[in-house]
């Protein structure tokens, strides 16, 4: 007997964990020196070290760890430094953890845990570890709980391997899911359990009523029993499983199907689960029956060894080859016939490298150096020549053996092609947010560079009232306020650019807009340019702002101008168009449809593909220092594009330029143009003008006066709305769009009309943000004078405003 065993026979059969608590100094412990032990003690020690699972006692409210030969092997490498250590500091990254069950336990609990969860540094570093524990109070002579009984059996193992096959089974669902085959599961007892969606996808049902015995509903009658009895034959025998049978398709017919289904194993050999397949054989079955009929003793000994293999290599819809490493073609599938022309006569013994495109033999001679070192592709590229001399893209995976390559491949024209439409869309997204960073930026410059420019273009034209209409001071005046009718249209310009100017679009005769500016256009490009015009017959209408228009070919009409060096010939061509679905792939922002097509031509010098390619981008000009602001095409693009048309400009050096310009068609008919007041007379109503601006409202009012109105003026909207509460009478509202505060001047004039119905608004604003301009266009009935804006302007819009109100009151 070992002389601890003599010493305390408790210990006897305890193992190396036994010697170690017999010589370890539990004085240092809160267990006391191992003679003070009491019995509780004592037997719950010697039971636990004859036990050979891993088992700890912690004892006290401290829990002194005391521990068998099993806890040792679990503690690895922090074994012996754990005797003798209170649980909470032997075990701290799980000190929380330890602290909870001490607590629990002591208090009389128990606590059990399956498959636990922790993270402990056995070995000095972080480890991830699952385990079964059981912790149970201790009880003294008293019945107190004094310790708690540790039970620890590591499951880490079981638990990855339990992870490992949900991996398995989830990459098995991804892989059928994928196939183009039917894919199907069941647990040993065969009733199947699972589907992929190609099922329901070809029956029509869904997996819920598929699954069990529900996949027979979809066998034909007559073919039913024999598969049931081969299923049934297949489960008893755990052998491999192969039926063909009918399946019935959404739409009612049937097609013949090749079921098969193989067992899978655990370790044990057991079975565990059923995997299977049902592959479509209908046109393999159509073709076998024709072949019967010719010669049916020659299919009956052919089809047994090569109906797989045959079936797979002339159906595929991908191309197969067998080819030795010297790269010469031994065997193709008819594939190669359906997509590169090539019959296989004019195929085989050839050498494949001939058809590959010359950019990409290097990397095929690469590739097949590795096949005949043993190595297999995967996912390799490269361009084949089709018959007709265009390439096709195909995607190979190949294996190659002691004497072959066999390979196969995809062919990937589709895949490329929506390569490129992702591509074209992304960039018209990017596009598309270049805009409309440009048109927030532009409309906040727009609101205020506008109203700057009303207050000093309003202020000179007062000014020009007192000094008269002669002398230096006159002709100073004259030509600030031209300049600030040139800063307008700059401001015009580039909200047309951002797609942010309010139109105000109207079914018209595109090719009358066009008969009307000739004089116009002739009197601004010069006699030494020929303008032929050409409007074809039956033109449909479109529904555009006409204005706009006129604006956007007198724009082109001069950079033609400019291009031709003032001498050639200008073409305008107005005819009827369509855009099909196939330009608009190349096209991703214009939408297929009918369209009213506008085409300038000039005999001008041209432009390179560079040049043209940034033509439409703001501030972006070829002219000289001072010769252009760089914003007409943009204008034009962005007018065009606003109003839901597309615009495409051809050039070439030396030989001109096209712009045509896209217009969407229109149903109905012209429509009619209200008279334009053109009085410049003022009058005695009263006019109430919101404005937050004190400059523009103070040379608003001062405006107004001099035209005989009695003016009543507010600084926002709220103030203008307390006015009307009041009861002023009113005859016209003079509100600015965007102003501080809650109340905006739509919602002013809202009220305002509720308040005083037969009440005229006219709305002004250098920029609407949307709040009387949606998609582009003015809101219908809204009358919006956009600043900067002259005297006369201000007079004739008012009056005819106040005649518009006058004649709905009739």
């Amino acid at each position: 007997m070992k002389p601890h065993c003599t010493t305390h026979p408790f210990l006897t059969g305890g193992g190396d964990a036994a010697r170690l608590i017999a010589e370890f100094d539990w004085g240092r412990t809160s267990a006391g020196s191992i003679g003070t032990w009491s019995q509780t003690l004592k037997a719950s020690v010697s039971m636990m070290l004859q036990s050979s699972v891993p088992i700890a006692l912690l004892w006290g409210t401290e829990g002194v760890m005391i521990y068998n030969d099993g806890y040792a092997v679990f503690a690895a490498a922090r074994h012996p430094q754990l005797l003798g250590m209170n649980v909470r500091d032997g075990w701290p990254e799980v000190f929380d953890f330890a602290d909870n069950l001490m607590k629990v336990c002591l208090a009389g609990g128990t606590l059990s845990y399956r498959d636990q969860e922790l993270t402990l540094y056995r070995t000095g570093a972080p480890e991830q570890v699952w385990m079964n524990l059981d912790y149970s109070p201790v009880r003294d002579e008293s019945g107190q709980p004094a310790g708690v009984m540790a039970i620890v059996i590591e499951t880490t193992a079981k638990v990855r391997a339990e992870q490992a096959v949900r991996v398995r089974d989830a990459r098995f669902q991804t892989v059928a899911e994928a196939m183009p085959n039917h894919v199907w599961a069941a647990p040993p007892d065969g009733s199947v359990d699972w589907f992929n969606h190609n099922v329901s996808t070809y029956t029509g049902l869904p997996l819920q009523q598929l699954v069990c015995e529900g996949w027979a509903n979809i066998v034909h009658p007559e073919d039913l029993a024999d598969v049931t009895q081969r299923w049934q034959s297949a489960l008893a025998e755990g052998s491999a499983y192969e039926a063909e049978a009918r399946l019935r398709r959404a739409d009612g017919a049937y097609r013949w199907h090749i079921a098969r289904a193989v067992p899978l194993h655990d370790e044990a050999g057991a079975i565990i689960h059923w995997v299977g397949t049902n592959t479509d054989i209908e046109d393999q079955k159509a073709a076998a029956l024709v072949l019967a009929n010719m010669n049916q003793m020659l299919e009956e000994q052919v089809a047994e060894r090569t109906a797989d293999r045959d079936r797979m290599w002339r159906l595929s819809m991908d191309v197969m080859v067998v080819a030795d490493f010297d790269a010469r073609i031994l065997s193709v599938n008819p594939a190669w016939t359906r997509l590169l022309g090539w019959s296989q006569t004019e195929l085989v013994g050839h050498n494949f490298l001939d058809l590959v495109h010359p950019d990409d033999r290097s990397a095929t001679l690469a590739e097949l150096a590795r096949l005949a070192d043993g190595a297999a592709t995967f996912r390799f590229e490269n361009r084949y020549r089709r018959k007709d001399g265009s390439y096709c893209p195909f995607m190979w995976t190949a294996v190659p053996d002691e004497r072959f390559i066999h390979a196969v491949a995809r062919d990937m024209t589709t895949d490329h092609e929506a390569a490129e439409a992702l591509k074209r869309t992304q960039a018209a997204l990017y596009q598309s947010q270049k805009m409309e960073s440009v048109g927030q930026l532009t409309g906040g410059v727009a609101h205020d560079f506008n109203n700057l420019l009303q207050v000093i273009s309003g202020n000179l034209q007062l000014l020009l009232r007192t000094v008269g209409a002669e002398g230096s001071a006159a002709r100073y005046v004259t030509n600030a306020i031209a300049a600030t009718q040139r800063g307008a249209r700059l401001s015009n310009q580039l909200l047309a650019f951002a797609r942010r100017q309010p139109l105000d679009p109207k079914v018209v005769n595109v090719g009358r807009v066009i008969a009307g500016m000739e004089d116009m256009l002739r009197s601004t490009i010069g006699d030494a340019i020929e303008i032929r015009t050409a409007v074809s017959g039956g033109l449909w209408n479109s529904f555009v702002d006409a204005a706009q228009v006129e604006n956007a070919l007198l724009n082109l009409a001069l950079n033609a101008r400019d291009a031709m060096e003032g001498s050639g010939r200008l073409t305008i061509e107005v005819g009827n168009a369509s855009l099909d679905k196939r330009y608009t792939r190349d096209y991703p922002d214009v939408v297929a449809g009918q369209f009213v097509l506008l085409a300038v031509t000039d005999t001008g010098s041209g432009m390179t593909p560079e040049i043209a390619a940034r033509v439409f981008e703001p501030f972006f000009s070829t002219k000289a220092e001072g010769k252009g602001t760089g914003l007409g095409l943009s204008m034009v693009y962005g007018f065009v594009r606003q109003s839901g048309g597309h615009v495409k400009l051809y050039s070439e050096p030396g030989h001109g330029t096209t712009v045509k310009i896209y217009l969407p068609r229109a149903a109905g008919d012209v429509s009619t143009v209200a008279e334009e007041v053109d009085v410049l007379d003022g009058g005695s109503e009263t006019v109430l003008v919101a404005e937050d601006d004190d400059a523009v409202r103070a040379t608003v009012v001062e405006l107004l006066g001099h035209l005989g109105y009695e003016v009543l003026e507010a600084r926002d909207a709220a103030a203008a709305l307390a006015i009307l509460k009041n009861g002023a009478q009113v005859d016209l509202l003079f509100t600015d769009v965007v102003m501080p505060g809650k109340l905006r001047g739509p919602e002013l004039a809202r009220k305002a009309r509720q308040l005083q119905p037969g009440i005229a608004v006219l709305f002004t604003s250098g920029y609407t943000q949307n709040a009387i301009v949606h998609g582009g266009r003015l809101d219908s009935g809204v009358e919006l004078l956009g600043k900067p804006y002259t005297h006369d302007a201000l007079a004739k819009r008012i009056r005819r405003v106040l005649a518009d109100k006058a004649r709905r009151l009739r």
